[in-house]
């Protein structure tokens, strides 16, 4: 499974807007200039993300967007399916898809579900404020890595410390 090059750069885009904790009006200009995405690209997304409700835009002098919510009440899978959609990993667990030509003798449908529920459960798990640096706040966090386990170096054969 690979998330598009649009939900990727959403979740760099909005990762960005939650650095800045409302310090400064944000435009999608500024954030493609500190995210390196094409500006017509982060003004789809910035516009997409207001859309969903992610991102809050206000008009005149003074004006931009901001987060819609503190970062700690923002998942990973609220940027994905605001881009893409649900996160559906197969077209079965789509509910009122039909068209899998293995649908009539598949014994392994029944469990897309439950799979799909893991991984759509797991990047719910994960707030853009643990992604961001930005304080988680509300919900009784204090600024913990949501659903991110400890940094840890990589166990190669042979490797020495």
């Amino acid at each position: 499974m690979r998330l598009s090059n649009l939900a990727d750069y959403a979740v760099v885009l909005m990762s960005a807007a939650a650095r800045q904790c409302g310090s400064v009006p944000l435009h999608a200009a500024m954030l493609a200039e500190q995210t390196g995405i094409p500006g017509p690209t982060a003004q789809k997304l910035v516009s997409g993300l207001a859309r969903a409700g992610l991102l809050v835009s206000t008009r005149g002098t003074g004006g931009g967007v901001r987060l819609a919510r503190p970062a700690a009440a923002i998942s990973i899978a609220d940027i994905i399916e605001a881009v893409e959609g649900p996160i559906a990993l197969t077209t079965c667990v789509e509910d009122g898809r039909h068209d899998c030509a293995l649908e009539g003798n598949c014994r392994v449908k029944p469990h897309w579900g439950v799979v799909n529920s893991a991984v759509r459960g797991a990047l719910a798990q994960i707030s853009l404020a643990s992604l961001s640096g930005a304080p988680a706040q509300g919900a009784g966090r204090t600024g913990d890595s949501v659903g991110l386990p400890p940094p840890t170096a990589p166990a190669f054969a042979g490797a020495t410390s």
